[in-house]
């Protein structure tokens, strides 16, 4: 299902955290659950993976992780601040100690001159420390494309954070 490359940076990720005891959630939107769902693929990761939101609508960001209604609309749901918020309603709504939450435009439809097809804002979060966020504009590349570059993104930023 997954690419052995991306199989490899879960493996990863799961050992560092696994390392420094660390249990990790997913605040998942344009990605819906491929994020966790990745990281399940490894044999292993119940003890690590404490659990994965999928919070594909406002609503469910809004009720999920507590994302304040006012980000979403002052903001827009795919957002610097909404995937901060996403991170840290992960992590405060779970027993997890690091989050990573992930909210874009996959396409093919949905994009506007100011949030084309292919932006996706992602944060990581460790329970007490900073918030971090990258920006990231695939393109229009294909909707399969943007997600798994998503996960690849995703990843990477967890590794870094833990």
């Amino acid at each position: 299902m997954f690419s052995p490359a991306l199989l490899s940076l879960a493996e990863t990720v799961l050992d560092v955290a696994r390392a420094k005891k660390l249990r990790l959630a997913t605040a998942e939107s344009c990605t819906g659950g491929l994020i966790a769902g990745l990281l399940t693929e490894i044999p292993g990761s119940s003890d690590v993976l404490e659990r994965g939101f999928v919070t594909y609508s406002n609503k469910a960001k809004e009720e999920m992780l507590g994302v304040p209604h006012a980000l979403i609309t002052d903001h827009g749901a795919v957002s610097e601040e909404v995937a901060r918020a996403m991170a840290e309603g992960a992590v405060a709504n779970s027993s997890a100690q690091v989050a990573v939450a992930v909210t874009g435009i996959a396409g093919p439809s949905g994009g506007t001159k100011a949030k084309p097809v292919g932006l996706v804002h992602l944060a990581a979060c460790r329970k007490g420390g900073p918030t971090l966020h990258e920006e990231h504009c695939f393109g229009d590349i294909g909707r399969t494309e943007v997600r798994l570059e998503t996960v690849k993104a995703a990843l990477e930023l967890l590794r870094r954070l833990i």
